[in-house]
Protein backbone atom coordinates (compact mmCIF):
# COMPACT_ATOMS: atom_id res chain seq x y z
CA UNK A 1 0.00 0.00 0.00
CA UNK A 2 2.92 2.14 0.96
CA UNK A 3 4.61 1.36 -3.00
CA UNK A 4 1.36 2.80 -4.23
CA UNK A 5 0.90 5.70 -2.56
CA UNK A 6 4.35 6.71 -3.49
CA UNK A 7 4.07 5.73 -7.17
CA UNK A 8 0.74 7.62 -7.28
CA UNK A 9 2.50 10.59 -5.66
CA UNK A 10 5.16 10.97 -7.51
CA UNK A 11 3.90 9.72 -10.58
CA UNK A 12 1.38 12.38 -10.83
CA UNK A 13 3.66 14.97 -12.23
CA UNK A 14 5.07 12.80 -14.35
CA UNK A 15 1.77 12.16 -15.99
CA UNK A 16 0.38 15.73 -15.83
CA UNK A 17 3.63 16.47 -17.59
CA UNK A 18 2.90 14.14 -20.08
CA UNK A 19 -0.34 14.92 -20.82
CA UNK A 20 0.89 18.62 -21.26
CA UNK A 21 3.42 17.72 -24.05
CA UNK A 22 0.49 15.87 -26.05
CA UNK A 23 -1.79 19.12 -25.76
CA UNK A 24 0.97 21.19 -27.52
CA UNK A 25 1.81 18.70 -29.99
CA UNK A 26 -1.75 18.52 -30.93
CA UNK A 27 -1.87 22.76 -31.05
CA UNK A 28 1.28 22.42 -33.16
CA UNK A 29 0.79 23.56 -36.59
CA UNK A 30 1.59 20.80 -39.15
CA UNK A 31 4.71 21.99 -41.65
CA UNK A 32 3.51 23.00 -44.97
CA UNK A 33 5.11 21.43 -47.88
CA UNK A 34 4.81 20.23 -51.31
CA UNK A 35 4.22 16.94 -51.73
CA UNK A 36 6.67 15.58 -54.14
CA UNK A 37 7.38 12.12 -56.26
CA UNK A 38 4.12 11.03 -56.69
CA UNK A 39 4.66 9.09 -59.14
CA UNK A 40 8.12 8.18 -60.03
CA UNK A 41 7.96 8.61 -64.04
CA UNK A 42 6.55 11.49 -66.49
CA UNK A 43 3.96 8.19 -67.67
CA UNK A 44 2.47 5.42 -66.41
CA UNK A 45 1.94 2.65 -68.97
CA UNK A 46 -0.42 4.43 -71.39
CA UNK A 47 -1.35 7.66 -69.57
CA UNK A 48 0.56 11.16 -68.28
CA UNK A 49 1.48 11.43 -64.78
CA UNK A 50 1.27 14.29 -62.86
CA UNK A 51 5.25 15.00 -62.75
CA UNK A 52 7.25 17.35 -64.81
CA UNK A 53 10.72 17.85 -65.21
CA UNK A 54 13.01 19.91 -62.68
CA UNK A 55 14.51 22.81 -64.12
CA UNK A 56 17.60 22.20 -66.32
CA UNK A 57 17.30 18.45 -66.37
CA UNK A 58 16.46 16.36 -69.27
CA UNK A 59 14.26 13.03 -69.54
CA UNK A 60 15.36 11.00 -72.34
CA UNK A 61 12.40 8.01 -72.64
CA UNK A 62 12.10 5.42 -75.13
CA UNK A 63 8.92 3.33 -75.31
CA UNK A 64 8.43 -0.45 -77.36
CA UNK A 65 5.30 -2.33 -78.03
CA UNK A 66 5.66 -5.61 -79.30
CA UNK A 67 2.67 -7.50 -81.57
CA UNK A 68 0.03 -9.98 -80.18
CA UNK A 69 1.06 -12.01 -77.49
CA UNK A 70 -2.64 -14.88 -78.11
CA UNK A 71 -4.98 -14.50 -80.76
CA UNK A 72 -4.62 -14.86 -84.23
CA UNK A 73 -1.49 -12.64 -84.38
CA UNK A 74 0.41 -14.11 -81.84
CA UNK A 75 1.81 -16.99 -80.90
CA UNK A 76 4.68 -19.60 -81.14
CA UNK A 77 4.71 -18.59 -84.76
CA UNK A 78 5.45 -14.62 -84.25
CA UNK A 79 7.17 -15.68 -80.37
CA UNK A 80 4.41 -14.92 -78.88
CA UNK A 81 4.75 -10.87 -80.41
CA UNK A 82 8.34 -10.36 -80.11
CA UNK A 83 8.76 -10.80 -83.42
CA UNK A 84 6.41 -7.92 -84.32
CA UNK A 85 6.74 -4.74 -82.95
CA UNK A 86 3.35 -2.37 -83.25
CA UNK A 87 5.17 0.78 -82.02
CA UNK A 88 7.81 2.55 -80.80
CA UNK A 89 8.61 6.02 -79.38
CA UNK A 90 11.70 7.98 -78.49
CA UNK A 91 11.38 11.05 -76.59
CA UNK A 92 13.15 14.34 -74.60
CA UNK A 93 11.44 16.03 -72.32
CA UNK A 94 13.40 19.16 -70.92
CA UNK A 95 12.53 21.21 -67.44
CA UNK A 96 11.76 24.72 -68.64
CA UNK A 97 11.37 25.53 -64.85
CA UNK A 98 10.51 23.20 -61.97
CA UNK A 99 6.75 23.84 -63.20
CA UNK A 100 6.87 23.72 -66.94
CA UNK A 101 8.45 21.15 -69.39
CA UNK A 102 8.41 21.07 -72.87
CA UNK A 103 8.78 18.13 -75.12
CA UNK A 104 9.69 16.57 -78.22
CA UNK A 105 9.20 13.14 -79.71
CA UNK A 106 9.45 10.52 -82.60
CA UNK A 107 7.10 8.07 -83.09
CA UNK A 108 6.43 5.31 -85.68
CA UNK A 109 2.97 5.41 -84.77
CA UNK A 110 0.72 2.67 -85.23
CA UNK A 111 -1.58 0.99 -87.86
CA UNK A 112 -1.63 3.56 -91.28
CA UNK A 113 -1.04 6.86 -89.78
CA UNK A 114 2.54 6.97 -89.15
CA UNK A 115 5.72 8.66 -89.00
CA UNK A 116 4.76 11.02 -86.35
CA UNK A 117 6.07 13.48 -84.73
CA UNK A 118 5.22 15.20 -81.48
CA UNK A 119 5.95 18.28 -79.54
CA UNK A 120 4.55 19.17 -76.22
CA UNK A 121 3.99 21.01 -73.16
CA UNK A 122 2.96 20.38 -69.45
CA UNK A 123 2.83 22.75 -66.54
CA UNK A 124 1.73 21.91 -62.91
CA UNK A 125 -1.23 24.19 -62.24
CA UNK A 126 -1.31 23.40 -58.36
CA UNK A 127 0.28 21.05 -55.95
CA UNK A 128 -0.86 18.63 -53.14
CA UNK A 129 0.44 20.19 -49.51
CA UNK A 130 1.29 18.14 -46.35
CA UNK A 131 -1.18 19.99 -44.45
CA UNK A 132 -4.44 19.05 -46.89
CA UNK A 133 -5.25 22.03 -47.46
CA UNK A 134 -4.58 21.81 -51.26
CA UNK A 135 -5.45 17.38 -51.14
CA UNK A 136 -4.92 17.10 -54.65
CA UNK A 137 -2.50 18.04 -57.45
CA UNK A 138 -3.56 19.17 -60.96
CA UNK A 139 -0.96 19.06 -64.04
CA UNK A 140 -2.15 20.44 -67.48
CA UNK A 141 -0.50 18.72 -70.31
CA UNK A 142 -0.99 19.59 -74.39
CA UNK A 143 0.26 18.22 -77.34
CA UNK A 144 0.69 18.49 -80.96
CA UNK A 145 1.14 15.53 -83.22
CA UNK A 146 1.91 15.79 -87.03
CA UNK A 147 1.65 12.61 -89.60
CA UNK A 148 4.38 12.58 -91.82
CA UNK A 149 3.59 9.36 -93.76
CA UNK A 150 3.04 9.76 -97.45
CA UNK A 151 -0.78 11.07 -98.71
CA UNK A 152 -3.43 8.25 -100.15
CA UNK A 153 -4.98 8.82 -103.61
CA UNK A 154 -8.10 7.15 -102.26
CA UNK A 155 -10.18 9.58 -100.76
CA UNK A 156 -11.91 7.42 -98.52
CA UNK A 157 -8.23 6.60 -96.96
CA UNK A 158 -7.80 7.99 -93.16
CA UNK A 159 -4.51 9.24 -94.66
CA UNK A 160 -6.12 10.99 -97.70
CA UNK A 161 -4.38 14.69 -96.79
CA UNK A 162 -4.98 16.97 -99.07
CA UNK A 163 -3.82 20.06 -97.10
CA UNK A 164 -1.29 20.25 -94.21
CA UNK A 165 -3.16 20.83 -91.28
CA UNK A 166 -5.44 17.29 -92.52
CA UNK A 167 -2.20 15.87 -90.65
CA UNK A 168 -2.44 17.40 -87.23
CA UNK A 169 -3.95 15.99 -84.08
CA UNK A 170 -4.58 17.51 -80.66
CA UNK A 171 -4.39 16.92 -77.09
CA UNK A 172 -5.37 18.60 -73.84
CA UNK A 173 -5.28 17.04 -70.54
CA UNK A 174 -5.89 18.05 -66.57
CA UNK A 175 -4.27 15.61 -64.46
CA UNK A 176 -5.52 15.30 -61.31
CA UNK A 177 -3.16 13.10 -58.44
CA UNK A 178 -3.18 12.47 -55.20
CA UNK A 179 -0.30 10.76 -53.33
CA UNK A 180 -1.97 9.02 -50.82
CA UNK A 181 1.38 7.81 -48.49
CA UNK A 182 4.63 6.91 -49.80
CA UNK A 183 2.99 3.58 -50.96
CA UNK A 184 0.27 4.47 -53.14
CA UNK A 185 -0.84 7.25 -55.61
CA UNK A 186 -3.87 7.70 -57.62
CA UNK A 187 -4.97 10.07 -60.67
CA UNK A 188 -8.12 10.63 -63.08
CA UNK A 189 -7.72 12.23 -66.30
CA UNK A 190 -10.05 13.02 -68.34
CA UNK A 191 -9.01 14.25 -72.30
CA UNK A 192 -9.87 16.20 -75.00
CA UNK A 193 -8.58 14.95 -78.61
CA UNK A 194 -9.08 17.19 -82.44
CA UNK A 195 -8.78 15.36 -85.08
CA UNK A 196 -8.13 17.82 -88.50
CA UNK A 197 -8.59 14.88 -90.94
CA UNK A 198 -10.26 11.58 -90.07
CA UNK A 199 -11.78 8.38 -92.13
CA UNK A 200 -15.68 9.55 -93.70
CA UNK A 201 -18.13 9.22 -90.42
CA UNK A 202 -15.25 9.39 -87.69
CA UNK A 203 -15.43 12.17 -85.14
CA UNK A 204 -12.83 15.07 -85.03
CA UNK A 205 -13.72 15.54 -81.57
CA UNK A 206 -13.49 13.55 -78.53
CA UNK A 207 -13.44 13.17 -75.12
CA UNK A 208 -11.84 10.51 -72.91
CA UNK A 209 -11.58 9.86 -68.88
CA UNK A 210 -8.41 8.17 -67.64
CA UNK A 211 -7.66 6.54 -64.21
CA UNK A 212 -4.11 5.37 -63.01
CA UNK A 213 -2.80 3.86 -59.59
CA UNK A 214 0.87 3.31 -58.79
CA UNK A 215 1.52 0.69 -55.27
CA UNK A 216 4.48 0.41 -53.90
CA UNK A 217 6.03 -3.88 -53.30
CA UNK A 218 9.33 -2.89 -52.32
CA UNK A 219 11.90 0.06 -52.10
CA UNK A 220 12.97 -0.09 -55.44
CA UNK A 221 10.06 -2.01 -57.30
CA UNK A 222 6.19 -1.07 -57.21
CA UNK A 223 2.93 -2.20 -59.81
CA UNK A 224 1.27 0.47 -61.91
CA UNK A 225 -2.05 -0.08 -63.83
CA UNK A 226 -4.26 2.27 -66.25
CA UNK A 227 -7.46 2.60 -67.95
CA UNK A 228 -9.03 5.00 -70.48
CA UNK A 229 -12.64 5.16 -71.17
CA UNK A 230 -13.19 7.17 -74.94
CA UNK A 231 -16.37 8.77 -75.22
CA UNK A 232 -17.35 7.90 -79.03
CA UNK A 233 -20.51 8.98 -80.27
CA UNK A 234 -22.20 5.46 -80.32
CA UNK A 235 -23.92 5.97 -83.92
CA UNK A 236 -20.40 7.13 -85.47
CA UNK A 237 -18.90 3.92 -84.15
CA UNK A 238 -21.71 1.66 -85.22
CA UNK A 239 -21.15 2.98 -89.08
CA UNK A 240 -17.15 2.95 -88.81
CA UNK A 241 -17.79 -0.87 -87.50
CA UNK A 242 -19.96 -2.10 -90.07
CA UNK A 243 -18.30 -0.12 -92.54
CA UNK A 244 -14.92 -0.80 -91.89
CA UNK A 245 -15.16 -3.57 -90.17
CA UNK A 246 -13.28 -3.00 -87.01
CA UNK A 247 -13.86 -2.57 -83.11
CA UNK A 248 -13.00 0.08 -80.92
CA UNK A 249 -11.94 -0.80 -77.26
CA UNK A 250 -11.25 0.75 -74.08
CA UNK A 251 -7.47 0.12 -73.07
CA UNK A 252 -5.55 -1.32 -70.60
CA UNK A 253 -2.69 -1.60 -68.98
CA UNK A 254 -1.13 -3.20 -66.31
CA UNK A 255 2.62 -3.62 -65.40
CA UNK A 256 6.10 -3.84 -62.86
CA UNK A 257 8.02 -0.35 -62.45
CA UNK A 258 11.63 -0.63 -61.45
CA UNK A 259 13.85 2.14 -60.35
CA UNK A 260 17.48 1.67 -60.62
CA UNK A 261 19.58 5.00 -59.95
CA UNK A 262 19.01 7.26 -62.57
CA UNK A 263 16.86 4.81 -64.68
CA UNK A 264 13.20 4.17 -64.73
CA UNK A 265 11.90 1.21 -65.90
CA UNK A 266 8.63 -0.37 -66.56
CA UNK A 267 7.68 -3.74 -68.23
CA UNK A 268 3.92 -3.83 -68.72
CA UNK A 269 1.14 -5.61 -70.73
CA UNK A 270 -1.54 -3.88 -72.73
CA UNK A 271 -4.41 -4.26 -75.30
CA UNK A 272 -2.93 -0.49 -76.86
CA UNK A 273 -1.18 -0.53 -80.28
CA UNK A 274 -0.19 2.97 -80.48
CA UNK A 275 1.36 4.71 -77.77
CA UNK A 276 0.23 8.70 -78.57
CA UNK A 277 -1.97 10.00 -77.01
CA UNK A 278 -3.66 11.11 -79.92
CA UNK A 279 -3.80 7.65 -81.66
CA UNK A 280 -3.93 5.47 -78.65
CA UNK A 281 -7.43 6.75 -77.01
CA UNK A 282 -9.31 6.88 -80.81
CA UNK A 283 -8.06 4.14 -82.57
CA UNK A 284 -7.82 1.01 -80.01
CA UNK A 285 -8.87 -2.03 -82.05
CA UNK A 286 -8.05 -4.36 -80.07
CA UNK A 287 -8.98 -6.92 -77.08
CA UNK A 288 -7.48 -8.32 -73.95
CA UNK A 289 -10.41 -11.32 -74.50
CA UNK A 290 -8.66 -11.83 -77.73
CA UNK A 291 -5.45 -12.12 -77.09
CA UNK A 292 -5.01 -9.01 -78.26
CA UNK A 293 -2.20 -8.02 -75.48
CA UNK A 294 1.08 -7.50 -75.62
CA UNK A 295 4.52 -6.88 -73.81
CA UNK A 296 5.60 -3.40 -73.56
CA UNK A 297 8.79 -1.62 -72.34
CA UNK A 298 9.80 1.56 -71.61
CA UNK A 299 13.11 2.92 -69.99
CA UNK A 300 13.22 6.49 -68.56
CA UNK A 301 16.96 8.56 -67.94
CA UNK A 302 17.41 12.03 -66.70
CA UNK A 303 20.45 13.96 -66.79
CA UNK A 304 20.89 17.53 -64.77
CA UNK A 305 22.04 20.39 -66.64
CA UNK A 306 21.98 22.63 -63.43
CA UNK A 307 25.59 23.97 -62.46
CA UNK A 308 24.76 24.33 -59.00
CA UNK A 309 23.63 20.69 -58.02
CA UNK A 310 26.50 19.60 -60.36
CA UNK A 311 28.52 21.05 -57.55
Amino acid sequence: MKSLTCLFIFGLPTLAFAQDSLENALKMPIEKKNVSATFKATKLINIQTNETIFKNELDFRVDHRFGDIAGHGGGIKNFFGLDQSTDIRIGFEYGISDKLSVGLARAKGAGIVTQLYEGNLKYRLLEQTSDEKVPVSVTLFGSTTIAAVKASTDPTAVNAYSEFQDRLTYVVQAIIARKFNSNFSMLIMPSYIHRNFTVFGDQNDMLALSVGGRIKITKRMAFVADYTIPFRDKDKKTYLESTLGTQYYKTLGAGLEFETGGHIFHLNFTNATAIQESQFITDTNTSWLKGQYRWGFSIARRFSFDKKKAK
